[in-house]
């Protein structure tokens, strides 16, 4: 039992998730361990095992909270549109998702490991915010695109959901991986996230940037 306020306990829990946040814009998962997290975080390193017991714990934890975010995004394009043409509903979620470059960056990780370093009680925690996105996009569709059925709907999220694990790969690239793909002279033109994320949906929508504008 954790003991503290409830607002102790969140402030605390919040804090180490954070710390695992900074440490992860210039180290790599494999270098950031609990030590570095506790070097970070603003109380001793053994409290971090009250909240977490693995570093796994907390990059899920991370993860969670991005979905969450998205979550929002997504609700807020239900909420506040009324129609959307399929360049228009591209977009919208193109820009959700651009914004959030910490999760694409999580998604590209080896989610296995971290699911299985981390108790089931925190992974399905994490898999009801993981879930949530799947519905709040059937929600999307549902909405904006009613000509689609239900094993339309169902095949643009087997198909866009995994497509969103390469989006980081393919649209954060370093100098290295320029100078590499241009010494083993691959012809790459590389595009922005909102252009990547574009394409794919209204390709799985089944219009062409061309005449998607005019429904």
């Amino acid at each position: 039992m954790i003991k503290g306020t409830p607002e102790l306990i969140a402030d605390r829990r919040e804090a180490i998730i954070n710390a695992c946040e900074r440490l992860y814009e210039t180290m790599s998962f494999r270098e950031i361990t609990l030590k570095e997290i506790g070097n970070v975080v603003p109380f001793s390193r053994p409290t971090i095992y009250n909240y977490f017991q693995t570093k796994e714990e907390i990059f899920l934890a991370l993860f969670e909270r991005e979905y969450d975010r998205w979550n929002r995004d997504l609700t807020a394009i239900m909420a506040e549109n009324e129609a959307l043409t399929a360049t228009q509903l591209a977009g919208e979620i193109a820009r959700s998702l651009e914004k959030r470059t910490q999760l694409l960056k999580l998604l590209s990780m080896n989610n296995f490991d971290m699911e299985a370093n981390s108790r089931p009680e925190l992974l399905t925690s994490f898999k009801t915010a993981y879930g949530q996105s799947m519905e709040n996009v059937r929600g999307i569709l549902r909405k904006f695109r009613p000509g689609m059925g239900e094993e339309d709907i169902r095949a643009f999220i087997y198909v866009f959901f995994p497509f969103m694990f390469g989006i980081y790969p393919y649209t954060e690239v370093t100098e290295k991986q320029r100078d590499a793909m241009r010494e083993a002279h691959v012809n790459f033109a590389y595009p922005s996230a909102y252009e990547l994320i574009c394409d794919c949906i209204i390709r799985l929508l089944g219009e062409s940037r061309k005449g998607s504008g005019t429904e």
